[in-house]
């Protein structure tokens, strides 16, 4: 079983790779202290398990952790973080576990042995313990304080608490995850011109390129700045940033002419209006 660890505070890095190396058969095959790092990591190598700090430099856990389980092979991911205020999103990218800084070594080892039964289970390897990993996300040791009481609803996916999980989106500190050429491409949030409904994917483009998000378009604007993106069609967000001409069209719609590219993004009847007030005509 092959692992990383990310955290950019060596000391912090250090006892953490001791408890892996000490209590479990883990290979930690690299180590990082930044999230862009990583990203650049896993995508070219294939691994089992990330220990997963949440403050981390250029792009955080929690964002990093929903880019990775976006992936064909989802490695399982473990956070180790001062943070409670995460567990949910954590619940909803469906983490293995979140144990809260400071941590003890028999926390760390009950964590570790589960870990290994589970992959153990998952590639047909042996009999394993009978007790689901779901359930065990909530069951923290006293050692944690009260984390069980706050992260309880990692183990509880039937209750009414699980309703209010955030959303978690693609963009963060002004960067978005787009997919190119079986590659996750981080960039800037404003380079985005426009994005166009296709299918069950929404293509999305930039001054140079066309990439591509695996959700609807729906999905794809709840995750993006609305002082900045419009929804100016069933199929279409247009950057209103990027727009040079707005030119009238049939039916007393537009079509939209951008910087830098040879495209007209409609905007329907129904976003006329609404267009009006937010250009101001």
């Amino acid at each position: 079983m092959k692992a990383i660890v990310v955290e950019d505070e060596f000391l912090a890095r250090q006892e953490l790779e001791y408890y892996i190396r000490t209590h479990s058969q883990i290979e930690i095959v690299g180590s990082f202290d930044d999230g862009m790092d990583v990203l650049k990591y896993v995508q070219d190598h294939e691994v089992d398990a990330i220990f997963l700090d949440i403050n981390i430099p250029s792009l955080d856990g929690v964002f990093l952790a929903h880019t990775i389980s976006k992936f064909s092979r989802k490695p399982y991911i473990i956070f180790i973080t001062a943070y409670k205020e995460h567990a949910a999103e954590a619940f909803e990218i469906e983490a293995f576990d979140y144990i809260l800084k400071p941590y003890s070594e028999s926390r760390m080892t009950s964590m570790l042995r589960k870990l290994e039964n589970t992959y153990e289970r998952d590639h047909g390897s042996q009999p394993l313990s009978s007790q689901p990993v779901d359930k065990e996300l909530a069951e923290y040791s006293s050692d944690d304080h009260d984390s069980s009481r706050e992260l309880a609803l990692l183990g509880q996916p039937t209750t009414a608490s699980t309703t209010h999980v955030p959303h978690h989106s693609h963009v963060l500190q002004g960067k978005i995850s787009l997919w190119k050429n079986d590659k996750i491409q981080v960039i800037p949030v404003d380079d985005v011109y426009y994005a166009s409904a296709s299918e069950k994917v929404t293509n999305v483009f930039t001054k140079r390129a066309e990439y591509t998000v695996t959700s609807s378009i729906s999905e794809f604007q709840n995750t993006l700045p609305d002082e900045y993106f419009f929804r100016c069609h069933r199929s279409y967000i247009v950057n209103i940033t990027k727009i040079r001409e707005i030119v009238p069209w049939f039916n007393n719609t537009y079509l939209l002419r951008l910087h830098d590219l040879d495209y007209e993004v409609p905007v329907s009847r129904s976003k006329v209006k609404e267009f009006r007030q937010i250009m101001s005509i």
